[in-house]
């Protein structure tokens, strides 16, 4: 397995593996628009897995300079139960480090128990936090 910063040649395959992985994500995260927006900020937290020519998984980090966040922390059927998530997380969790980053936080849907049960294993635990969002309209 290797993994690396993404690279534009990526796209195609990336936006495969997130409409595999999140088939029911909404209609506003779409892949494309999202790995376009990732490109413009803190690209070099934006990682790819592949296992020889396939993609094998991803995860993007960011940093506002008081939390560090993972998103799209995916990682194909194919290939998972090889360590390729606990790969791609040690990576952002190192170039969330070099940056300043002291938290990491991340969401799971309630309905997603593999997942809790991965990033627990992983050291994360569960905090009592409502999560809340806004759409806003870009321009």
């Amino acid at each position: 397995m290797e993994i690396r910063p993404y690279e534009e040649r990526d796209e195609a395959a990336v936006a495969a593996l997130w409409r595999e992985v999140f088939p029911d994500a909404p209609p506003w995260n779409d892949p494309v628009d999202d790995v376009r927006r990732k490109l413009r900020i803190q690209r070099e937290l934006f990682f790819v897995a592949f296992e020889g020519d396939a993609i094998a998984g991803t995860a993007m980090g960011g940093f506002d300079g008081h939390r560090g966040w993972v998103h799209y922390a995916a990682v194909a059927p194919r290939s998972r139960r090889r360590g390729v998530g606990r790969a791609l997380m040690a990576r952002v969790e190192e170039g969330l480090r070099r940056i300043g980053c002291t938290k990491l936080n991340l969401q799971v849907r309630g309905s997603n128990r593999d997942a809790v049960l991965f990033y627990e294993r992983l050291g994360y635990s569960v905090e009592d936090r409502v999560s809340m969002g806004k759409r806003l309209e870009t321009t």
